[in-house]
């Protein structure tokens, strides 16, 4: 990063230590304080220069005029990015991580990882897993307001599903009756994705035996039915958030909570994660969802047997996380994840 070549080895270390002693106990960091150190052997004058200097160039702020120095956003960035000297799993966090999917009667593979990686991690854990598709038995479409109606989806396996869809100006009531007929017929005992081609070929050639509007309403159904909801959000912990938060902290956690209860959002966070080769850092505002509440999401997605990526997992917590030990800990995770599910 060109901030980095701007600042001299001096300015790096105190820099470097500024931040790790920030993730480490969350307050302002003085000048007096890192003089204290040995293995900086300057003055507390010199290191105040330095801390001055870096908070110019927009590594370091100062939350109050007397107080230390906090690293910003671009700050964090830069030490996780070019410093960040990365720590080793241990065998017991191996362990209890190799047991996911194990214990009898814990849950699957995907919500054993989840809880283990909350636990170890004391963060809020979040999964992101392909809904495991259902045959249906029956589809219908509700009126619910002009230009709108709510499918009504009843799978086999006793599971109710709505979806909210826009349904095609002018479309009468007797339109919605016969497009849910029309899909329960070739729906019936079958999956989505099982029929969606035939149907739209089937519409595009004429052969559905329905009018315009129904036939419109029929393909647009299948498409939005087939397109949302095949990935659900796992999500363990959100207490752990409370446990470790200061007082000062409160609000940022309740803004938090409220980002997380919009889990197509998260969703779409976490599946950015995909285009990554290993693990993928959110620090704060980097990412729109939650830069309000000042969080940070360590991520890495997850493969199949056939070793294509499927899912992700990570953790999200305040930007004070400790990046040394949880990075190796969801990559691991990651890995024992691969290894688990079929």
């Amino acid at each position: 990063m060109s901030v980095l070549n701007d600042i001299d080895g001096r300015a790096r270390e105190i820099f470097r230590q500024i931040v790790e002693a920030y993730l480490e106990s969350g307050e302002p960091v003085g000048s007096r304080t890192l003089s204290h150190d040995r293995r900086l052997a300057v003055s507390a004058a010199t290191i105040r220069n330095v801390m001055a200097d870096l908070t110019d160039i927009g590594l370091l702020h100062a939350p109050h005029i007397s107080a230390g120095r906090l690293p910003t956003e671009l700050g964090l960035r830069l030490f996780v990015d070019s410093l960040l000297q990365l720590g080793d799993i241990s065998d017991d966090e191996r362990r209890a991580l190799d047991l996911a999917g194990e214990e009898e009667g814990a849950g699957s593979v995907l919500e054993q990882a989840a809880a283990k990686l909350s636990g170890l991690t004391r963060t809020a854990s979040l999964v992101v897993a392909p809904k495991a598709e259902a045959p249906l038995r029956h589809i219908e479409f509700v009126a619910t307001s002009p230009g709108q109606a709510l499918a009504v989806l009843v799978f086999e396996d006793g599971r109710v599903e709505n979806r909210v869809m826009k349904t095609p100006p002018g479309l009468p009531p007797s339109g919605l009756v016969a497009a849910g007929n029309y899909l329960s017929a070739r729906l019936r005992g079958r999956t989505i994705s099982e029929t969606r081609d035939t149907i739209l070929k089937e519409i595009d050639n004429n052969k559905a035996a329905l009018d315009a509007l129904t036939a419109r309403l029929v393909s647009e159904g299948v498409a939005e039915i087939s397109n949302s909801e095949r990935t659900s959000l796992i999500i363990r912990g959100r207490g752990r958030l409370l446990e470790e938060a200061a007082s000062q902290d409160l609000e940022r956690v309740r803004m938090l909570f409220d980002d997380l209860e919009r889990k197509r959002d998260v969703i779409d966070v976490l599946n950015a994660a995909k285009e990554a080769e290993g693990v993928k850092i959110f620090i704060g505002s980097e990412n729109r969802l939650f830069s309000l509440s000042g969080s940070s999401v360590v991520a890495a997605p997850y493969r199949d047997a056939k070793a294509n990526i499927v899912g992700v997992l990570g953790v999200i917590g305040p930007t004070r996380l400790n990046y040394a030990r949880i990075i190796p800990i969801v990559e691991y995770a990651a890995e024992v994840v691969s290894r688990r599910i079929k």
